[in-house]
């Protein structure tokens, strides 16, 4: 019976280490368009988003580059907004950290989970941030007779 225990017990250490993603493999995955679907504020409190007026665009160069809120337009286009911070890509305690810079502040951020789907990053006040791949808006301008 005791073996039993310690069986499953290392059956579900070798199963859990096996979910975590590779950080080095996360970082293929950071640059793109992403937009905020969800965050988690707290345990219990969840803040989600259906439409935004905001995307980010992560631009990555090796291990740097910078992060810009971009606003789609109804054509396609975007439009920067003046918020741009450059970012580092750093690999720390098993997990991908990015560092942020700007002329005001500097701060960091944890990848939980990246994909070419779905980027979830942690910040440094316990936020949890659900981001999924930005798709343009297609609307249809064309009347039909």
């Amino acid at each position: 019976m005791k073996n039993t225990g310690v069986f499953f017990l290392l059956f579900s250490l070798i199963l859990l280490s096996c979910n975590k993603q590779d950080p080095k493999e996360q970082i293929q995955f950071i640059e793109g368009y992403w937009e905020i679907d969800k965050v988690e504020v707290s345990p219990d409190s969840t803040i989600t988003y259906s439409i935004n007026d905001n995307i980010d665009y992560f631009e990555v160069k090796g291990n740097s580059g910078q992060r810009t809120k971009l606003r789609p337009q109804l054509d396609g286009s975007f439009k920067t907004t003046n918020s741009a911070e450059k970012i580092e890509l750093k690999i720390e305690e098993d997990s991908l950290r990015i560092y942020y810079k700007t002329a005001f502040d500097n701060w960091k951020e944890t990848v939980l989970k990246a994909s070419p789907e779905e980027l979830v990053i942690k910040s440094n006040q316990d936020k949890i941030y659900h981001y999924k791949h930005y798709t343009p808006k297609s609307i249809d301008t064309n009347e039909k007779e």
